[in-house]
């Protein structure tokens, strides 16, 4: 029966305990169901042009279909399997075809047209509003002022896009997951850190395998990377890494899809009007438009080139030592070498000082004492596996204000990377306030036999990334779900909370709160961190350029490439002709795996990372200069920025708390890369 399937208990928290595929189908039948009733009798009412009368029950339709899907979608992501899969994508497809046909439904925009024409409109709130406005966009965006014909197309676009940009995923993690390695030969291994050796030998031994295992996450990958002194080892996990779902794997190969996923996108921003996608896409940004986004990214480029020039010739010079012409496969290794010969540090030095209950500890309370807030564990809540934890964030007075869950640790059906997505998002029912609930994820080594995960610098930033966007959708004041939180916030403005939280990871005094050796409890040395502090710079200008390449093919390739004529591989190919100061070998093939563009919301939008980092640069600087727990500072930016939403622009939101425009020297003067000519 309906009220047995554990998806359609809305009320309270997910039931992941209980959650089996089979369950999908039949719940997703009810809420559909249940949402069209919803909506036909709404619009069955008489035309009025309040509030009440249409727009409140239908986002609040909305915001119950949202709530059943999210932990479908978020199981799909953290503990895949095939029938999962298999009835995920069943029911995305038909998730995509109602949401389309919602959004191009002239019913439902002549009732909020009729609202944001009303006579009470400018008596709303601005919160609801902004609701309406924005509601009024998307229809538009989705095509429901087209002709028959061209809706028709523009729906089963949709439709189809949903089913790429998935398999898209999938492809990638099953490329992924497919491969290991198995080295038997202990000479092969040296340099890569025992706690790394520890998890190949355990992962290898659970196989019934001998040896060491190593694979293509992250936890595994990226050490033997930066640590292996064997070349010949590194070059076969960065080849096996750079071809994931490429020709050279037919079963998981993305290639056609990438040429298929660019050509619809095409067709549907041709369809409404625009020259191409990336102004479709922008038509709920921040920037304006392509022309600007390059701009801005062209000037990035050309300010960090000559340091990221300097910056590889040191990089040469290094390899040179050990008589190696510098390859892709080389990079991470001769960086840590020379980052350790320069500043006599590495970061498996900081590692022992990391262990995650230290880190957790540390983050809750620098979140407590900037916010006003509390955080607390529960520990009597059904999770997905069962190193998921649990908290729930409170105010001072112990009422309540969000929740949320923490998947830390890699694992095999995991995607991979970190990712903040929402469970619940704030809304105001019948029966009160309903709380925002978080999932973050990360992708941490796990624990040992005989000591907690360690992390290194470089994962607490992540950490401290994540949290920021958690905290975004966690501490809104806002009601209305679908500008709460970060719903309703431009794609390239997201970032800001959470590379903002990353600049706290580089303070002494953070560092006191989160850093303390898991055996001595000594805390982390002055002389180590002043070294850490030393290389935060080091070799910025080369990640600056990188970014700005992942950044501009992105944008390039949803403007001016057209999929029919040009090759996908070729123009990122001339992307770095134009700003790599490094080309990678010819056997590279980034784009098949590039699941930020290609299946994770991204497209066009690639850019929003510096564009944010450029407002979080910036919005440290209060923090900088009163002190990083200076309660009013942090006040302040909770009330302009965290608790606001997408209720307002936030240019306004981010002059409320700075007191000006964001300025581009904020980033350059924290990478080091600040030149006075050319400011801007």
């Amino acid at each position: 029966m309906a009220h047995d399937n554990p998806l359609l208990a809305l009320d309270g928290l997910p039931r992941f305990a209980h959650i089996e595929p089979d369950a999908i189908r039949p719940a997703l039948d009810t809420m559909l169901a249940r949402s069209k009733a919803i909506v036909e009798a709404h619009l069955a009412q008489p035309p009025g042009s309040d509030w009440d009368d249409v727009v409140g029950p239908l986002e609040q339709a909305e915001v119950e279909l949202r709530r059943f899907w999210s932990p479908i979608a978020h199981l799909n992501a953290v503990a895949d399997s095939a029938p999962l899969r298999e009835a995920y994508n069943a029911g995305l497809a038909r998730l995509t075809d109602y949401h389309t046909s919602y959004a191009q439904d002239e019913r439902i925009y002549r009732a909020y047209s009729a609202v944001a024409e009303g006579p009470a409109f400018p008596r709303l709130s601005r919160a609801r509003q902004k609701v309406v406005t924005n509601a009024l966009r998307d229809m538009r965006l989705a095509g429901v002022a087209l002709p028959a014909g061209p809706k028709a197309r523009f729906k089963a676009i949709q439709e189809k896009l949903s089913e790429l940009t998935s398999r898209f995923e999938q492809n990638v993690l099953d490329a992924t997951d497919a491969y290991s390695l198995v080295i038997t030969d202990e000479t092969r291994l040296e340099g890569i850190p025992p706690s790394v050796l520890a998890a190949a030998r355990s992962h290898a031994q659970k196989q019934g395998r001998d040896g060491y295992l190593f694979t293509l996450q992250a936890p595994s990958y990226i050490p033997v990377m930066t640590y292996a002194r064997d070349r010949a080892l590194r070059r076969t996990l960065y080849e096996a890494y750079v071809t994931r779902a490429a020709q050279s794997d037919p079963h998981h190969d993305n290639t056609a899809l990438t040429q298929e996923i660019l050509a619809l996108r095409q067709e549907s921003a041709h369809l409404l009007g625009f020259p191409h996608y990336a102004d479709y896409s922008l038509a709920t940004k921040m920037a304006r438009d392509g022309a600007e986004v390059q701009a801005f990214l062209q000037d990035l480029a050309r300010r960090s080139r000559p340091a990221a020039l300097r910056e590889l010739a040191d990089l040469r010079i290094e390899a040179d030592r050990d008589g190696v012409s510098l390859e892709a496969w080389d990079t991470a290794y001769y960086s840590e070498r020379l980052k350790e010969r320069r500043f006599q540090f590495s970061e498996e030095d900081l590692r022992p000082y990391f262990p995650v209950p230290r880190v957790l500890h540390g983050l809750f309370k620098l979140t407590e004492r900037l916010y006003d807030v509390r955080i607390a564990a529960r520990t009597d809540v059904e999770t997905w596996h069962p190193d998921v934890l649990f908290y729930e964030i409170a105010d001072t007075d112990g009422r309540v204000r969000a929740q949320f869950y923490l998947d830390l640790y890699a694992r095999e059906r995991k995607r991979g990377g970190a990712w903040m997505d929402e469970c619940c998002v704030r809304a105001v029912t019948a029966a009160g306030v309903r709380l925002p609930v978080a999932y973050l994820t990360c992708n941490f080594s796990s624990p040992g036999p005989d000591h907690p995960a360690l992390l290194r610098h470089d994962e607490v930033e992540t950490l401290f990334h994540e949290f920021g966007h958690g905290l975004h959708h966690m501490l809104t004041r806002v009601d209305e779900p679908a500008v709460a939180g970060i719903n309703g916030v431009p794609w390239d403005a997201v970032e800001l909370p959470s590379q903002f939280m990353e600049n706290f990871c580089w303070e002494r005094e953070v560092i006191d709160l989160i850093g303390a050796h898991y055996e001595t409890g000594a805390p982390v040395p002055d002389e180590l961190f002043g070294r850490l502090r030393s290389a935060r710079t080091f070799q910025a200008a080369l990640q600056m350029l990188r970014q700005v390449e992942f950044a501009l093919f992105d944008i390039r390739l949803h403007s001016d490439f057209d999929p029919a004529q040009g090759s996908v591989h070729a123009l990122l190919e001339s992307v770095r002709d134009e700003v790599a100061v490094m080309k990678p070998p010819a056997f590279n093939r980034f784009e098949n795996s590039f699941t930020h563009i290609f299946a994770g919301g991204y497209a066009a939008g690639y850019y929003s990372y510096k564009w944010a980092e450029v407002l979080s640069a910036d919005a440290f600087g209060p923090f900088a200069e009163h002190g990083v727990f200076d309660r009013t500072t942090g006040l302040s930016f909770l009330h302009n920025i965290l608790e606001r939403g997408g209720e307002a622009d936030p240019r306004e939101l981010f002059e409320k708390f700075r007191g000006r425009a964001p300025s581009i020297d904020a980033l350059l003067k924290q990478s080091g890369l600040y030149e006075t000519e050319g400011t801007v």
